[in-house]
């Protein structure tokens, strides 16, 4: 490895060790833009390595585990719970998570886990934009685009509240995301019980159970699924870096793709789009997923300009 794609590799490591292990500030945020804006190929590089952080398997709480003697520091991953309590003790322990705000953005192709100051853990998809209000007797997020999958700390004294437009989600110790889309605001529910409503409505309730999902609009529930926990999980699989497809029509598994890469997938062929197809892949593989369709069913491929993949029906 030449020496400068070694450093931004480590420099990557760092970040993603950063943001695993300790409490993400706004100077992280910008120190990190910075490191992204100033050279190319980074942001893969960091996808790449955030991605296999989070697929790694769970240390126990408390547990300290040590790479060999050999490992750069930044590679000892600490018991991920036990490095929660302790940035949560000495944030409350200065008193400087009352009313805190903060906000983040993610880039295209780019996924962020992020421990928050209350214990609590969210992992934000590509693309998205949020800002995080930490206040003595509330805990709230704004989703302004995206989406993000919450894991949250229980306090039954301070409510979790995520709000995406008029739509709000709230839960005191669960697991849930909430997606903004252009037909509304998708809850799915992987732990325990979230309470679904529009603020143009509150009549408009809907509690949800784990593998449950919904799509909620300013005035109406739009869809609502129950008992379908293998979807949700489905749905999830960005957390680890993958796509994964389960009849899902090539229309829609493009719009997939398209949320994580510059290189776009175009449906160029009406009767192409409806077309259905399984497996799992990269987010970051659009071509696997081009090469793949082309395999198993009559599609063609043209490529010939090389912003897109296009999928044609073969003649």
């Amino acid at each position: 490895m030449n020496p400068a794609l070694e450093h931004d590799h480590d420099m990557a490591a760092r970040f993603v060790a950063r943001m695993d292990g300790e409490s993400w500030s706004e100077a992280d945020e910008a120190e990190l833009q910075l490191w992204l804006d100033g050279g190319a190929g980074r942001e893969g590089l960091l996808l790449q390595i955030h991605a296999a952080w989070v697929a790694a398997t769970p240390v126990a709480q408390e547990e300290v585990v040590e790479e060999a003697p050999a490992a750069p520091a930044f590679w000892r991953r600490r018991g991920f719970l036990g490095a929660m309590a302790a940035s949560v003790a000495a944030v409350v322990g200065a008193g400087r998570w009352l009313d805190a705000r903060s906000s983040f953005a993610t880039r295209v192709g780019e996924i962020r886990r992020v421990p928050l100051a209350d214990g609590s853990v969210m992992t934000i998809n590509s693309g998205s934009e949020l800002t995080v209000r930490m206040a003595k007797s509330s805990r709230e997020i704004e989703i302004a685009q995206g989406e993000a999958w919450f894991d949250v700390a229980k306090d039954a004294a301070r409510p979790f509240t995520v709000a995406a437009g008029k739509v709000r989600a709230r839960a005191v110790g669960t697991a849930f995301s909430v997606r903004r889309r252009e037909t509304g605001v998708e809850v799915l529910v992987t732990e325990g019980v979230v309470e679904s409503w529009s603020e143009e409505d509150e009549s408009l309730r809907l509690r949800l159970v784990a593998g449950e999902r919904a799509l909620l609009s300013d005035t109406a529930v739009v869809h609502h699924e129950s008992d379908r926990a293998s979807a949700v999980d489905r749905s999830l699989a960005w957390r680890s870096g993958m796509i994964d497809l389960n009849g899902t029509s090539l229309s829609e598994a493009a719009d997939e793709f398209n949320r994580y890469n510059q290189r776009q997938i175009i449906i160029a062929d009406s009767a192409v789009a409806d077309e259905q197809f399984d497996g799992l892949f990269r987010i970051n593989d659009p071509q696997g997923f081009a090469e793949a369709v082309k395999a198993s069913l009559n599609v063609g491929i043209d490529e010939s300009d090389p912003r897109v993949i296009r999928l044609v029906k073969s003649k």
